[in-house]
C-alpha cells in the first residue's frame, strides 16, 4: 500500500495505511493526535471535527486517501492561543469537554470566514455539533466573544 502524504498542523505526514480508513482513526490511532473525538462515526454529531484546507469536516467519514495533498488541522494544530480557544476558557463554556474539540474546530473556521457572526450565522455554523450538556448559551456568548478577540477587541 503506497503512502498518503498531507501536512498535518504544519507539518508533512506520510502514513501507510488503507485508503479507505478515516481520518479520524489515521489522527488518533496512527499519529496519536487524540484530541480530535469519536462520537458517532456517522459524521452526526461533530465530535471529530477538523479543518481540510480550512474548511470543518468530519474525520470519521473522511477517507485518508482522500486528503492526499492537503492542509489538516486538529485541535492540537490551533496550539492553545486561538482567539476562540481563549474565548472558551474566559467564558468556561466545557462542561464534560467530550465534544469541545469538535465545537472549537468548527466555530474557529466560522470566525475566520465571518469577521462579526450573528446569533443565526453561529446557529447555523454550529447547527451539525451537539453538546450533551447543553451548553449551546455558552457556545454561542464564546464564538461572540472570539470574533471581537479576533478583531482586536477586548473586555
Amino acid at each position: 500500500m503506497p503512502a498518503i502524504t498531507f501536512n498535518l498542523n504544519g507539518r508533512s505526514q506520510s502514513v501507510n495505511v488503507p485508503n479507505d480508513m478515516p481520518l479520524l482513526w489515521v489522527l488518533r490511532d496512527t499519529l496519536g493526535m487524540t484530541g480530535t473525538k469519536f462520537g458517532c462515526g456517522m459524521a452526526l454529531c461533530g465530535a471529530c471535527t477538523v479543518h481540510v484546507n480550512g474548511t470543518p469536516i468530519r474525520s470519521c467519514s473522511t477517507t485518508a486517501a482522500s486528503v492526499a495533498g492537503k492542509n489538516v488541522t486538529t485541535i492540537e494544530g490551533l496550539g492553545g492561543a486561538h482567539s476562540v480557544q481563549k474565548a472558551w476558557m474566559e467564558m468556561d463554556v466545557p462542561q464534560c469537554g467530550y465534544c469541545q474539540s469538535g465545537q472549537i474546530m468548527t466555530a474557529a473556521a466560522l470566525v475566520q470566514k465571518t469577521a462579526k457572526p450573528s446569533d443565526a450565522d453561529i446557529d447555523e455554523a454550529m447547527r451539525g455539533n451537539l453538546c450533551r450538556c447543553g451548553t449551546y448559551p455558552s457556545i454561542r456568548k464564546a464564538i461572540h466573544r472570539a470574533a471581537q478577540l479576533q478583531q482586536g477587541g477586548r473586555a
